[in-house]
């Protein structure tokens, strides 16, 4: 599917509503729609690719389907066995403290992670540290003030964390996954974009709405407005010589 486009945009929302009934569709759909965003910009038959934070390794098997060498670092042992089978090459490993030699990978991947760790400057020294001079980074995240922010209890969480948290556990009648300032933080467009274009490790090849149908690079560049549009942001970073 051509990206971005309208269909495109349709089919990922649509699989993402038949996610509780189906993941496995969903996540194999999101994996083929994120290698095809990757080879955009770097070919992926021959290359290392470390996925940092990829679950169940759906992302780790497309790009292996595809040629590369896919290496899955995962700090969640429940993440590695949510499709009841542990990936093969999956290794148990703290993203903060990734168990890889400086300039290790071609490109370094990490899908919806950054939301879910309390210092992203440091997580992403550490993406940035593993991958060679000239490589890729893409990093995606789900921002704070998108509607989609509180994750399960959203949209709630315009009207408060644990307001949010405790109608959703009414609701269902079940604990919510996420707990605001434990595996969930607000993270926003604005203040990540200033962090990586401050640095002098990496270059920012595109900043851009991951699955907005039109213009996606447009959106993030209006203050406050890329805050509540962008839903998730993609950086593609290029690791500076």
């Amino acid at each position: 599917m051509k990206d971005p486009s309208l269909r495109r945009s349709v089919a990922l929302f649509r699989g993402f509503l038949r996610e509780p009934s189906d993941p496995k569709g969903f996540y194999e759909l999101l994996a083929r729609d994120a290698a095809n965003q990757v080879e955009r910009y770097e070919p992926l038959a021959g290359r290392v690719v470390v996925d940092v934070g990829g679950g169940g390794g759906h992302f780790t098997e497309e790009f292996r389907r595809r040629g590369a060498q896919g290496f899955l670092f995962e700090p969640d042992p429940e993440e590695l066995t949510a499709s009841r089978r542990r990936p093969e090459g999956a290794v148990l490993a703290d993203g903060y403290l990734l168990p890889l030699a400086d300039g290790t990978a071609d490109i370094c991947f990490c899908s919806n992670v950054l939301e879910h760790v309390e210092d992203p400057r440091t997580f992403l020294s550490e993406l940035i540290r593993v991958t060679r001079p000239g490589g890729l980074i893409y990093v995606s995240f789900t921002n704070w003030l998108s509607p989609w922010g509180g994750h399960e209890w959203a949209p709630w969480h315009y009207l408060g964390a644990d307001r949010a948290r405790r109608r959703y556990e009414r609701r269902t009648g079940r604990p919510a996954k996420h707990v605001l300032g434990e595996n969930l933080f607000p993270v926003h467009v604005g203040a990540t974009l200033r962090q990586v274009r401050a640095r002098d490790d990496v270059t920012v090849v595109s900043a851009r709405a991951r699955y907005w149908p039109f213009l996606p690079d447009l959106v993030t560049r209006v203050p406050l407005l890329r805050e509540f549009a962008t839903w998730n942001l993609l950086l593609i970073l290029r690791r500076c010589p």
